[in-house]
């Protein structure tokens, strides 16, 4: 029982352990404090039935709350009871009360209403006393600032933007700051920047269309400059001309005062026309509106952004300034592109002047000095790039006049233009181009046209036309009766005529330059020296190398050159008469002409012998001899006695050149004539030649030398023609008498027969002769008959060859 008892101990505790466990999860449970989930778990974590068992503890534990909870209803019952009762009594009470004093309370509300009324009217008339009093004391502070800013309004409106900016000021510094604490002080305070800047972007964009007013008008202002620099240059040159006038009437009092009451009227006409003019001119106020630069430049002042204001003018200005000394790709094609051009520049710094002298700091004379200097190497190099596409004498003389006018008028503002006057000599030597180009044109024109004759004059009135248009003088010619001709063709006094043409357009350039007029002298006579050494003389060349021009024509170019040689010396006194500078008192450049013409004629003359050696090849080339004839025709050969009356004829019509070029031409021509028929003797592809042929031969060389003899040009001197052919009859002469004999005996010597004849010529024929008899077997029977003969032929054969090598190794 003991052990029993010890036995189940253990399991007694267990069970009581048990038991605590779910007391515990229950109190823990009804804490309503702790997480239930942790308390559920250990319930149920236990053994199997706990589950079951922990239930039945639940239940109990819901039984004995019960019984509490029975217990103290069944305890608290009864007060319950008496107090409900009570509070029944006290609701009758209650009803009364409440009543009563709603009665009560309605009665006192309609006693004081209108108490309360008067007392709300007071308080509200005591409230708007006190609001109307603050009111006006404060308007009287407000409305100075409404005023002020009513008129600063107004101002905006009327585009006073310069009275708003002082009246703004004024706002701040003096108005604003006594009612800053109200809100539309605030507003107020807001606005004026906002102002400020609206005032700077409203002048900035009156700015900007200034600067393209400016832009479209540069070209009016800067054409009413110039025109009013060339009238003011046109009046101060009629006032000099009136002083000269007035100066010269002492010396010659009564042609002076016909002169100067003529130049008088002209004067006032001209000052008349000019005072027209200037009514009509528009200057550059009157076409531009300054104000707005002015405006803009105060405001801008005043806004402490003047610098901001002069970097941003100069910077525009600028871009229209490259904008505007960017030309036209065309404005080289005519003159109104190059007037344009000069007009808008002009135009630009009249503008830039006019700012300089009106305003303060906005535009400096170094500014100015620089943007000038900038713009004139634009100028300069842009004149020099399109001029140099002008082609056109015409078009580059306006556009030197309009570069003169354009340099006086910007000179009269004060701009240095020493720069623009070394241009125009530059264009001046261009210009001499184009001139020089035209003329040449006009040259080619006049000696195609010529007829290459001499002029025929019919009577007195035809001869002093040509003599008015050329300085022609021969006592001679004069002497004779009418029609005659005088030497030159029809080209002399056009080509004299044009020459002075050339230095009248030559003249008009110079002019206007500002240089002496022993500078214009000077440039005057290199012109023509350029006209007459390269154009002139290039065109004499290129005449007389056209092949159309014969004889005739070349013998009359020589003529028309003497006599345009001999009119140099009137050219000269041309140009100093036109200059006013006399040729002795001052060094002044001669005229090349005489060189020019003489080059030509000496190529003319070289011509000339040219063409009568390439005639007489002509002749020549129809020559047929027959190299194996058996014996002569007894008479000359046809070609022959054509050339020799060819050369007759032509050498009449030299009778009016010089005697030493009709002497030459005909010497050249014998020699010419001479050698052709030598080398047609000597002619390689010529392998035979009979005797009968070199009898026919002489009879050709005999004519030639009777031509010689019939001295066909006068001036030669004994036998000096014929030497031209002594060549040949030497040769001929050797092997028609056969003397080799006395040929080979007096080889070397001086005083030989047959000085003229070269050994190589001799055997080189003499092989000719030889190989045509042995062809033909001529010297067969001299071989039977006269062996001595022949071997004197052999001989001479090898003596010839002897000689020749002995030459060639001297040699």
């Amino acid at each position: 029982m003991a052990r029993k008892s010890k036995s189940n101990l253990p399991e007694l505790y267990l069970e009581e352990n048990k038991d605590q466990i779910y007391e515990n999860a229950l109190a823990e449970i009804q804490s309503f404090e702790l997480p239930l989930g942790t308390t559920l778990r250990s319930v149920y974590d236990d053994q199997p039935n706990a589950h079951q068992r922990f239930m039945e503890k639940l239940d109990a534990c819901i039984r004995n709350h019960d019984r509490e909870i029975e217990k103290m209803c069944n305890f608290h019952h009864q007060g319950f009871v008496d107090a409900i009762t009570e509070l029944l009594k006290v609701r009758a009470d209650a009803e009364k009360l409440k009543v009563q004093v709603t009665d009560t309370n309605r009665r006192l509300q309609d006693a004081g209403k209108e108490v309360i009324a008067q007392t709300e009217e007071i308080i509200r008339c005591r409230v708007q006393q006190r609001n109307i009093t603050t009111v006006v004391e404060k308007l009287q502070l407000c409305l100075p600032v409404l005023e002020m800013y009513s008129k600063l309004k107004e101002q905006m409106n009327v585009k006073r933007y310069y009275s708003a900016l002082k009246t703004m000021e004024q706002l701040e510094n003096l108005y604003l700051p006594r009612v800053s604490q109200y809100r539309f002080c605030q507003i107020m305070i807001e606005n004026l920047p906002k102002l400020r800047e609206e005032i700077k972007e409203i002048s900035m964009s009156d700015l900007k269309d200034f600067l393209e007013s400016i832009r479209k008008h540069s070209d009016r202002i800067g054409e009413t400059a110039m025109k009013q620099a060339q009238q003011q240059k046109t009046f101060s040159t009629a006032l000099q001309k009136q002083n000269n006038v007035n100066y010269g009437r002492n010396m010659h009092l009564g042609r002076s005062r016909i002169l100067e009451s003529k130049n008088e009227i002209t004067l006032k006409r001209m000052f008349e026309e000019d005072d027209e003019h200037e009514e009509e001119v528009l200057t550059a106020q009157d076409l531009v509106d300054f104000s707005p630069v002015y405006r803009c430049l105060h405001i801008y002042s005043v806004l402490g952004d003047g610098e901001i204001f002069e970097n941003y003018y100069r910077k525009q200005r600028r871009k229209q300034a490259r904008l505007v000394l960017q030309p036209q790709s065309s404005m080289h094609e005519t003159v109104e592109g190059y007037r344009r051009y000069f007009s808008q520049i002009v135009g630009f710094f009249v503008v830039e002047d006019h700012i300089l002298h009106v305003t303060q700091g906005l535009v400096t004379r170094t500014y100015t000095d620089e943007l000038w200097n900038m713009a004139l190497s634009k100028i300069i190099a842009v004149l020099r790039t399109h001029s140099s596409y002008c082609s056109d004498p015409d078009l580059v003389l306006e556009l030197k006049n309009l570069i003169v006018v354009f340099a006086d008028t910007l000179q009269g503002y004060g701009f240095p233009v020493n720069r623009l006057f070394d241009l125009l000599f530059e264009i001046r030597d261009q210009y001499n181009e184009t001139l020089l180009k035209k003329w040449s044109g006009l040259f080619r024109d006049i000696f195609e046209a010529d007829n290459y004759s001499p002029i025929p004059v019919a009577n007195e009135e035809e001869y002093k036309i040509v003599v008015s248009k050329f300085p022609f003088q021969d006592p001679e010619l004069d002497k004779q009766s009418f029609p005659k001709k005088l030497p030159m063709s029809q080209s002399v006094p056009q080509i004299y005529i044009q020459v002075k043409e050339f230095i009248y357009a030559s003249l008009k350039f110079s002019e206007s330059l500002h240089r002496s007029s022993t500078e214009i002298d000077d440039m005057l006579r290199k012109s023509t020296n350029l006209l007459l050494t390269r154009t002139l003389s290039s065109c004499l060349q290129n005449l007389i190398k056209k092949p159309h021009i014969g004889l005739t024509e070349l013998v009359q170019i020589i003529i028309n050159t003497t006599h345009l040689e001999q009119a140099c010396k009137y050219l000269e006194d041309f140009i100093s008469n036109i200059t006013n500078i006399s040729q002795v008192t001052v060094h002044t450049a001669r005229l090349y002409g005489l060189s020019t013409f003489k080059d030509a004629r000496h190529a003319a003359e070289g011509e000339i012998y040219t063409k009568l050696n390439q005639k007489i090849d002509e002749f020549i080339q129809i020559a047929d001899y027959d190299w194996t004839m058996s014996e002569s025709d007894g008479r000359a050969s046809g070609y022959l006695m054509d050339l020799i009356n060819f050369l007759r004829s032509t050498f009449q019509v030299f009778t009016h050149l010089p005697g030493k070029v009709a002497q030459t031409a005909c010497m050249s021509a014998c020699q010419h004539l001479s050698t052709s028929l030598m080398q047609m003797l000597l002619d390689s592809e010529l392998k035979q030649i009979s005797m009968g042929a070199i009898q026919q031969f002489n009879l050709d060389v005999i004519q030639c030398e009777l031509f010689a003899s019939s001295e066909p040009v006068p001036g030669f001197q004994g036998d000096t023609l014929q030497l031209a052919f002594i060549d040949l009859r030497q040769l001929l002469d050797l092997f028609m008498v056969w003397d080799w004999s006395t040929y080979l005996a007096d080889y070397g010597q001086a005083t030989s027969k047959y000085l003229r004849v070269n050994p190589s010529t001799a055997l080189t024929l003499l092989e000719k002769m030889k190989d045509f008899s042995k062809k033909n077997n001529i010297f067969a029977q001299f071989r039977k008959n006269d062996r001595d003969k022949q071997k004197l032929i052999e001989t001479v054969v090898k003596q010839l060859r002897s000689l020749v090598n002995g030459m060639s190794q001297h040699t």
